[in-house]
């Protein structure tokens, strides 16, 4: 299986880079082909020309090896912290550029097709909201956009998001058993 990795934390060594470094190595210990990418550190320009929406748009080496990784793959894993109720504006921006219609999907009469139905995919978020708090008081955005208005979209139903929580209260022995929880959950979506 080969499997695309992708992380939205601009700080290194933050738990986010934890939890993606722990998705990597399980996926590498299941025989997996893994394409890591972190945005912040490879400087993953997010912002969408205009010029660039056209479906028959000439992509640029670096856009074009993301989009044609995303199509290889055969799973997705996102890692991201809950900013404002979204992905930090670096990871949306990728999903705009590389998730692009006339190459990732179109619009028919029929409606969407996509190339990725059928994939599966993997989010996993951090925020420091409570859970009772978060879903009392915004109903979970991240759930509703990644799993309705992007994978969804896509064709992708094999859809799983775990989010962590509250990361700024939380302790070494909790953080510790999270990771643990990422390696079951990538061993679940992602078997051999």
């Amino acid at each position: 299986m080969n499997t695309v990795v992708i992380i939205g934390h601009q700080r290194p060594g933050s738990f986010n880079h934890a939890i993606a470094a722990a998705a990597v190595e399980e996926l590498q210990s299941l025989g997996h082909e893994v394409v890591f990418h972190d945005l912040y550190a490879e400087k993953f320009d997010p912002i969408l020309p205009h010029e660039e929406v056209r479906p028959d748009f000439e992509l640029d080496s670096v856009l074009r090896r993301h989009c044609d990784e995303v199509l290889a793959a055969d799973g997705l894993v996102v890692v991201h912290p809950n900013w404002w109720g979204m992905p930090p504006a670096m990871l949306k921006g990728w999903i705009d550029r590389v998730f692009r219609q006339g190459t990732v999907y179109s619009f028919t009469a029929a409606g969407v097709t996509s190339k990725l139905a059928g994939k599966r995919a993997l989010v996993l978020t951090t925020s420091n909201t409570p859970r009772e708090d978060e879903l009392r008081l915004y109903g979970d955005p991240l759930e509703n956009l990644w799993k309705n208005c992007i994978f969804g979209l896509l064709g992708v139903d094999d859809f799983a998001r775990r989010n962590f929580e509250s990361i700024i209260l939380s302790t070494p022995e909790q953080r510790a058993a999270w990771l643990e929880e990422v390696r079951h959950l990538v061993r679940e979506r992602f078997p051999r």
